[in-house]
């Protein structure tokens, strides 16, 4: 799925959404360089594998993963300094105010909740897209 180096870490474990997002994100021609990890250890890896650069503009992280939580996901990189500057956006289902809570306390760039239309959803997508791959400056690492 990837050529070169990867600018979208998509954390998410529903096939459906997988597939939705990635499709919206060539549809509009936004990034041909993104990878998925299905759950949280899969992310951590890609995250902390000694071999690789990290070129990554947001990752798009689910909370409610298999294994280990978006949660500990994020509590992880944000308390790594390789990693604590990559913005994080959570994309997920839940509207608990103690996970949009906590997830600002660890330090979290954005918290949107998936909309369930199909439309919106596909636009949620496009906006998130354009806004961190062209329009965020993210700091020079």
């Amino acid at each position: 799925m990837t050529e070169g180096p990867v600018e979208i870490l998509l954390v998410e474990d529903n096939p459906n959404d997988i597939e939705l997002t990635l499709h919206v994100l060539h549809k509009h021609h936004l990034t041909n360089q993104i990878h998925v990890a299905r759950d949280g250890v899969e992310a951590l890896e890609f995250l902390f594998s000694a071999s690789r650069e990290s070129h990554l503009k947001v990752i798009l992280l689910d909370l409610k993963l298999p294994k280990i939580n978006g949660l500990e996901v994020l509590r992880r990189l944000k308390a790594d300094a390789h990693t604590s500057n990559i913005p994080v956006v959570v994309l997920t289902s839940s509207r608990e105010e103690r996970d949009i809570v906590e997830s600002y306390q660890l330090g979290v760039n954005s918290y949107i909740v998936k909309p369930v239309d199909f439309g919106q959803f596909t636009e949620s997508i496009r906006q998130l897209g354009l806004y961190w791959l062209l329009f965020n400056q993210p700091p020079a690492l």
